[in-house]
């Protein structure tokens, strides 16, 4: 067994896992949402979130994760055997739209954007 195939393998594992954590994610957040899950960050005194709502914050956040062992898996796949300029060019492009996705996703789900700071009272909801 070369290395070739050991970081093949590797990456290969790395994608079912971003496609298992999403999968998974999906159908446990189906209970959760119903149960009336509830995020830490919400600000104090808001309403609660509707099952829909709910749902929709659990599955980005699967899909994000899942998203980032996806990237991973690509980088690995990429960086680790013999890089040519069109394999690093088309992980670049592949890395921006998951990027994106991922920017997308975390404005959805905490209503602010990745490098943005949290409002005071949604740091004090999550302490209290």
């Amino acid at each position: 067994m070369d290395f070739q195939h050991i970081i093949e393998t590797v990456g290969r594992y790395m994608d079912f896992a971003g496609v298992a954590v999403m999968v998974v994610g999906a159908v446990v957040s189906i209970p959760l949402a119903l149960r009336g899950f509830r995020p830490r960050r919400l600000p104090a005194g808001s309403e609660p979130l509707s099952v829909y709502r709910s749902y929709r914050q659990l599955l980005g956040r699967s899909i994000l994760l899942g998203l980032e062992l996806l990237v991973a898996a690509d980088i690995i796949r990429t960086v680790a055997v013999a890089p040519t300029y069109e394999s690093v060019g088309v992980l670049a492009i592949i890395v921006l739209i998951r990027t994106f996705l991922s920017f997308s996703l975390e404005l959805e789900i905490t209503g602010r954007w990745p490098w943005q700071k949290e409002t005071e009272s949604t740091t004090a909801a999550a302490a209290g």
